[in-house]
């Protein structure tokens, strides 16, 4: 077995266990802070989002300075302190005695954590070029199988034994995901010579300036945006179908765990089909999907109706995410795949800090069933700036003049 290929199977394992420890609490997170209370002022609803957003914010800031830092010193050393930070702070987090505390504690998880760009920019300064759909692809699926198991055994282990149980869970996942980095992930890193380091700011200058990259990142941006909108209400509109809070974790974990079960499915296959036919057509035709999928989620009256429609919007993320990572790498330079991660998990950090505040500020004005009309909206930005990507590898691509058969 080639050693690219043994480590990204390492990694993908190591994603696995990574995101399944951070999504584990995800169903529940909005119901704990009602439990733990508000000891100062504003609604449940706010400060559910604030407990989403808080993450992003520094996430944002910070990645950008992981991304350089591991593009001087190694990417293995950044996949390192995201999970181990990761675990102290989940567990802290089980400690919190009210939601202003929660949040201080995200907060400083957004800043020690990035699992998902850290794992990313390893892979992709290891695998083949040639590999970048398939290779992130199974990468983005080890994401969606954490994302399929987490959230279903968080809602069942809170409806158990409570949820600070779950938060002891996610830290000895996460804490093992770190041990099996230490000891098992290989990384052959040499350190740019002298003069070709640029400073921090001139080197994201140069990213910046790279033909299509503002572009994809928008992509990036507007995926992650869509994708959390609806994250810190969604178990507040299962106790509207169901007319009680009982089993409301447990099926905003299934809805989580359906819809990453179909995304980790579709996510290889799709990354491999993208390597074929272009990323940019995959990349139109999952923002498509996703439009047509969330429409009809503002009109359910059951909860398996929104189960199975948030399944479905799986297909969408397992087209879009693989494509857009295997985007970056094909226009990432020799020795700036941390950079160029980062930065990527920066915009996503953003989207993330972004969408939940917006979910939770327009779910008491339009409802649940607005904010899904309004996710659909930011997937047919997504759609048009996909469009607009194509459109520019179409124009760029040379067109070879048709060979002439014999005797012509």
């Amino acid at each position: 077995m080639a050693k690219w290929r043994r480590n990204l199977y390492l990694l993908f394992a190591v994603q696995v266990l990574s995101v399944a420890g951070f999504s584990l609490v995800f169903p529940f997170l909005p119901l704990y802070v009602e439990e733990l209370g508000v000891a100062t002022r504003g609604s449940v609803a706010f400060w559910s989002g604030l407990v989403f957003s808080s993450q992003g914010v520094t996430m944002m800031l910070s990645s950008p300075l992981w991304g350089s830092i591991a593009d001087r010193y190694g990417r293995k050393p950044m996949l390192v302190r995201a999970t181990i930070g990761g675990a102290l702070m989940v567990v802290m987090m089980g400690l919190a005695q009210n939601a202003e505390q929660l949040v201080l504690i995200r907060t400083l998880q957004g800043f020690l954590t990035g699992v998902v760009s850290a794992t990313s920019a390893l892979v992709a300064a290891t695998v083949p070029k040639e590999k970048s759909g398939e290779s992130l692809g199974l990468i983005q699926t080890g994401t969606w199988v954490g994302v399929a198991v987490g959230p279903l055994i968080g809602g069942l282990v809170s409806e158990a034994f409570g949820y600070r149980a779950s938060f002891w869970l996610t830290g000895a996942a996460l804490a093992l995901a770190g041990v099996a980095v230490i000891l098992w992930v290989k990384e052959d890193f040499e350190p740019p010579p002298q003069r070709e380091r640029v400073n921090f700011w001139e080197g994201y200058r140069k990213l910046l300036r790279t033909p299509d990259m503002p572009s994809i990142y928008s992509v990036s941006f507007l995926q992650s945006l869509g994708r959390s909108v609806t994250m810190p209400v969604m178990a507040f509109f299962f106790v509207g179908l169901l007319s009680t809070s009982e089993g409301a974790a447990a099926l905003t974990g299934l809805s989580m765990g359906a819809k990453a079960a179909v995304g980790s499915v579709s996510a290889v296959f799709l990354g491999r089909l993208s390597d074929r036919v272009g990323h940019e057509k995959v990349l139109v035709a999952g923002a498509v999907i996703a439009v047509l999928v969330y429409i009809p989620q503002a009109f359910v009256v059951h909860a398996w109706q929104l189960v199975f429609l948030q399944a479905l919007t799986g297909i969408s993320a397992g087209a879009i995410m693989p494509a857009t990572g295997a985007l970056l790498n094909m226009r990432t330079k020799h020795g700036t795949h941390g950079a160029t991660f980062g930065l990527s998990n920066s915009v996503n950090a953003g989207g993330r800090m972004v969408a939940p505040l917006l979910g939770a500020t327009l779910f008491p004005l339009i409802g649940m069933k607005g904010v899904f009309g309004i996710t659909a909206v930011v997937y047919a930005a997504l759609v048009l700036v996909a469009l607009y990507i194509w459109r520019k590898s179409v124009a760029s691509t040379p067109i070879r003049p048709i060979p002439r058969a014999a005797g012509d």
